[in-house]
């Protein structure tokens, strides 16, 4: 067969007898045409044989070519052939016997042939065809493979593992270094390693693919390079992948590493110096590169980069039209990340593809880029910052970044979030023991606020709070100490040339109160250390600074962790420019002292810092549910309480330096405020002396009730003298009051009633005025319960008397009909004008509603001492049917409405005063529950975070001897309000339920059986705090995890009540509390427990060491 067909003839001429050796090369002597005709007749015989020989299911065709037509072919190269053939039978032997002895197992009719009989049957068929069909093989070979084609697809009698071996080797692979691309199967590989080698014994060579092309055209580095600086630190041990021959001659010259990989030159009549590429030799001969190498490798990049351009142009022209969609710009700042995982799209030089792969940087950059744009057409979007600043923390320095986003204007609400963070963090040291710091940083904010000098207000923060350092660090006292006169004064002073030393007071000599810190050293270890710290929590709560006057030290102080130094409250400074604000720190700096100003915490951080049970405390409200003193502290208590769980609560005050630090505090901030900021605070300083004078009162202490009697007395005497309080009618009102409680009746009314006669006719249009005159007639009711008595006629005659246009006058005697009808209807009137004008005008002034609450209170009380407790119930149903449609439309808590604050204010207090009357009522006469059942869960379902609704409610629930309606309304409550109060006070309910029954079932203190089965009240109460945990402020609250522990232990399960408290700690490691609480219920784990204190770096006040020593002193 010729190689060319044009050239046929001349390769033919051996037959005729004129042969030209010049032109034997243009004969192919290794191909012929009845190699194809062999194939296919082998497949052919193949299947013939199978289908005579259907035991056999594995059938090898091995066939040997023999081909006439090849004529040319050399002696030399024929026994060549033939030697390579039998070695590479005998090199495969061993694979055909495996594959034998597998096609034996799977098949029971080959079992009776052994291999040598295969090999002769198949070898004598194939001898036989042979010598009949050579001569058709060269004529018809195109015709044959058309008509006995067959594949062994087609076959119905082939089993799925029939196969067959073709001994004949393609000829093709002599010429050719791989197979015809066609018949090779395209795929894409990932990477240059192959599944089942070992890499360290074995490699692959991939030749000819687009890897191994780029790494041919790869810049091949210097040897100045930082790359290859690196290497030539390395010893220098020849290493190659491929196994050289040894040579015995002398290398003149260092071999360059990679200069294997370079091709060797080849030299031709057009490139004789062998210094041209394939492409340049090609160009000069006339001839460019064939379509295949020129387009193939580049077919796959090309279409990708196609893809990509298109996505991008597409996202551009997307933001273009839609600049506002947020989520259009972060998600083509996320398409950045698959652009650059193909970097050819932006590839400008060959090898500019693996340095972008590898830039972090690079994509960094180009997501800033996108992110700056998107920011610049929403600059009010917070996703987009928080991402570019999530992005800058990669790259950018930290000076850098502070600060880098500053420069549009605060969001609405700012001021108050940060404000909110200030007191979690504060709340935050409290708890976790760090007392000092807490204080401190009320004290630094109080001078950072009230007493920054004019010369740093204009500067940023940053600025002033450098400023503010100088005036931390040099001693001179601070808010709420002896002395301070704020950060203004001192600077000022500083200007003229030092500061001017204020002489101490001679009570300063006198020492602190040395209390016995170990009184009974016969206790056990683990009580005597409790008592130590809770003691050493309540006395040293201020931070420790070296006074001047006793030439102390710093080096003098005992605990060194009692020393606040600027750095621990420099990050916490804040500025607060809105005057509400200001007040507001003030009042939660009070309220955190345990001062009653009224404050609570934001809804942020209330659950965070609530962690004991005064909110479950009923008893003030249970004797005289009309005027009792409101003083709960929402459940965060005071500064230097840690108090076991269940210890009764009262306002008892603080140590004799601690109320010293109050006073000065009062005495500081109040000429910064006036009018009604100014009230409030006086309000709130004596009221907090009144709870004192209260907590006296139930200790039967009469000793200190005399003495702080006398001092609250006195206190309100000079509050009342100064100018701008001699009309204050609240500060009248609490000193009425404060006599009253000390069993002065008389001089009680004598206060009350010179009040009111100040006050002259105002006609219930001063709220003060209403409010004086309701507490002066509660008082009186209270005094004799009963309705028809003398106390109501004193009470009406208050009453009335607020109606009256002329002077107030004593009670004279009982009120005729015609003064208390027209004191009805100036009451109607006046409540009219009120409901009018809180529901007409948008947005109704704060006055109206303040005055609004004070005139229904007196109205309900005066018609249920005239006509009773249906009518006064009639009113409350007025005000709350007026109103009742602001109520549904805001839903539960008034959240987002015109005035939320104002308008919930105005119908829990009505609704309070509601319940409040039904309770006295029921109290004092024969009424059933029913309608204060129905009052208070209508009024839950408003105000789900109410607790003083909820004291009542579960007070009430607690007669009744069914709790299935409690359990369902409790259940519906829960899982529509967010509030934790309602799953708190449930617990409580099955608390006490439990209590009930145990107490039933024991006597004298012994059990005895069970009268009144339990009904899983334990299970019930374990799945209502495993429920409650799972809510959304539960899981962090500390109060929930304390009486979870205290009720686990209280069952006696000692090891479950260990995993409840790690428990705890895993979700609230900051209480201190949690860990004092384990030392009592696990004395045995004190010195495990304190090392934890230790870890989580909480404040231990007494180290164990310590104790040791107190203990042998």
């Amino acid at each position: 067969m010729a190689l060319f067909p044009a050239f046929a003839s001349v390769s033919e001429a051996p037959e005729s007898g004129s042969p030209r050796k010049e032109l034997d090369w243009l004969s192919n002597p290794s191909f012929c045409v009845g190699t194809v005709t062999s194939l296919s007749q082998q497949t052919e015989e193949a299947t013939a044989f199978v289908s005579e020989e259907s035991l056999l299911t594995r059938s090898p065709l091995n066939s040997e070519p023999s081909d006439e037509s090849d004529t040319n072919r050399k002696p030399k190269q024929t026994s060549r052939k033939k030697k390579k053939e039998k070695k590479k039978k005998r090199k495969h032997q061993h694979h055909k016997k495996t594959k034998r002895k597998r096609g034996q197992s799977s098949s029971s009719g080959s079992e009776s042939y052994t291999d040598s009989e295969k090999d002769r049957s198949s070898r004598s068929i194939r001898d036989s065809k042979k010598e009949s069909e050579k001569p058709n093989q060269e004529n018809n070979a195109t015709a044959d493979i058309g008509r006995h084609f067959v594949w062994l697809e087609d076959i119905q009698a082939l089993t799925g593992e029939t196969f067959r071996t073709d001994k004949k080797p393609d000829p093709a692979n002599w010429e050719y270094k791989s197979l015809y691309r066609g018949d090779v199967a395209r795929y894409k590989r990932k990477g240059d390693s192959c599944l089942g080698i070992n890499p360290k014994k074995q490699c692959i060579s991939w030749e000819g693919t687009s890897t191994e092309k780029k790494r041919s055209h790869k810049h091949v580095e210097r040897y100045f390079t930082k790359k290859s600086v690196g290497l030539m630190n390395i010893d220098g041990v020849a290493i190659s992948s491929k196994t050289e021959p040894a040579s015995s001659e002398s290398i003149s010259f260092i071999p360059v590493k990679g200069a294997e990989d370079v091709v060797a030159p080849v030299t031709s009549w057009l490139n004789p110096l062998g210094i041209y590429d394939e492409a340049t030799t090609q160009w000069l001969q006339g001839r460019g590169p064939s379509g295949q190498e020129s387009k193939q490798p580049e077919s796959q990049p090309n279409r990708e980069n196609v893809l990509l351009k298109a996505k991008v142009e597409e996202f551009n022209r997307r933001v273009w039209e839609n600049p506002r969609d947020v989520q259009l710009w972060m998600a083509f700042v996320a398409f950045q990340d698959e652009v650059m995982r193909s970097p050819g799209l932006y590839a400008i030089e060959e090898g500019e593809q693996e340095k972008r792969k590898r830039s972090l940087r690079l994509v960094l950059e180009k997501k800033l880029a996108i992110l700056e744009r998107a920011v610049e057409s929403n600059p009010s979007s917070v996703d987009l910052k928080l991402a570019k600043l999530q992005l800058c923390t990669e790259f950018w320095e930290p000076s850098t970044l502070d600060g880098s986003i500053l420069s549009h204007p605060e969001l609405p609400g700012t001021e108050e979030a940060m404000f909110a963070l200030f007191l979690q963090q504060c709340h935050f040291l409290r708890q976790a023991g760090h007392s000092e710091k807490a204080v401190s940083l009320f004290q630094a904010m109080v001078d950072f606020t009230f007493f920054k000098p004019d010369s740093v207000k204009d500067l940023p923060t940053k600025g002033q709070v450098e400023f503010f350092e100088p005036f931390w660090d040099s001693g001179e006292p601070r808010a709420g100490e002896k002395g301070a006169r704020g950060w203004r004064a001192w600077m000022h002073q500083q200007e003229r040339g030092g500061w001017v030393v204020v002489s101490p007071d001679d009570d300063d000599d006198e020492l602190e109160d040395d209390d016995q810190e170990i009184k009974d050293k016969t206790l056990p270890r683990w009580q005597i250390w409790l008592a130590a710290e809770r003691s050493r929590d309540h006395r040293h709560w201020r931070p420790w600074r070296p006074e001047k006057t006793k030439k102390q030290a710093e080096e003098d102080c005992e605990d060194p962790e009692r020393q606040v130094l600027f750095d621990d409250i420099g990050q916490s400074l804040i500025r607060l420019s809105s005057p509400d604000l200001q007040f507001q720190l003030v009042a939660a700096f009070l309220q955190f002292l345990g001062v009653p100003s009224g404050f609570s915490p934001p809804a942020s951080c209330l659950y965070l810092a609530m962690d004991e049970n005064s909110i479950f405390d009923n008893a003030l409200y249970d004797e005289k549910p009309l005027t009792f003193l409101n003083l709960s502290s929402s459940g965060v208590s005071c500064v230097g309480r840690t108090d076991q769980l269940g210890c009764r609560h009262w306002t008892r005050g603080h140590s004799r330096e601690g109320e010293e630090f109050i006073r000065s505090i009062f005495h500081l901030v109040m000429p910064l405020f006036s009018g009604k900021e100014r009230s409030q605070l006086c309000f709130s300083w004596l009221q907090y002396e009144i709870a004192k004078v209260v907590w006296c009162l139930h200790t039967k202490n009469k000793k200190r009730l005399k003495s702080q009697g006398k001092n609250c007395k006195k206190l309100a005497k000079n509050l009342l003298k100064e100018p701008d309080n001699r009309n204050n009618f609240c500060l009248w009102k609490q000193y009425a009051h404060l006599e009253w409680l000390l069993g002065n009746t008389e001089d009680a009314r004598k206060v009350f009633d010179t009040a009111l006669g100040i006050a002259g006719s105002r006609e219930l249009k001063d709220r003060e005025l209403c409010e004086l005159g309701l507490l002066y007639a509660e008082l009186e009711v209270e005094l004799l319960p009963d309705v028809r008595g003398a106390a109501p006629a004193r009470a009406i005659h208050v009453l009335t008397g607020l109606t009256e246009n002329g002077a107030y006058g004593p009670y004279t005697g009982q009120v005729s009909a015609v003064h208390i009808l027209k004191a009805r209807k100036a009451y109607e009137h006046a409540l009219q004008d009120c409901l009018g004008e809180s529901c007409v005008s948008d947005p109704a002034p704060a006055d109206s509603f303040s005055r609004l609450i004070s005139l229904v209170k007196c109205f309900m009380l005066f018609q249920y001492l005239t006509l009773g407790i249906d009518a006064a119930v009639r009113i409350y149903e007025q005000v709350l049917a007026k109103h009742q449609v602001s109520v549904s439309a805001e839903g539960p808590g008034l959240e987002g409405s015109a005035n939320p604050q104002s308008l919930s204010s105005v119908l829990e207090a009505v609704t309070l005063t509601h319940t409040s009357l039904l309770r006295f009522h029921v109290k004092v006469a024969v009424y059933p529950l029913a309608p204060l059942r129905d009052a208070l869960s209508e009024a839950l379902k408003l105000y789900p975070g109410s607790q003083v609704l909820w004291r009542s409610y579960v007070q009430i629930q607690n007669k009744s001897h069914s709790a299935s309606k409690t359990r369902r309304f409790f259940d519906a409550i829960t899982r529509s309000a967010k509030p934790l109060e309602p799953w708190l006070f449930a617990i409580e309910a099955e608390k006490m339920r439990k209590r009930l029954v145990e107490t039933v079932q024991r006597v004298d203190g012994r059990e005895v059986h069970a009268t009144i089965p339990e009904t899983g009240l334990t299970h019930r109460i374990r799945a209502l705090f495993e429920n409650a945990m799972r809510s959304d402020y539960g899981s962090q609250c500390p109060l929930l995890w304390r009486m979870y522990l205290n009720f686990l232990v209280s069952l006696g399960n000692k090891e479950r009540s260990k995993g409840v408290f790690y428990k705890a700690l895993q979700n609230c490691p900051w209480a201190k509390v949690l860990y004092l609480d384990a030392v009592e219920y696990f004395p045995d784990e004190m010195q495990e427990i304190l090392d934890l204190m230790t870890e989580k770096e909480l404040r231990v006040r007494l180290p164990l060491e310590e104790l040791e020593l107190l203990l042998e002193d």
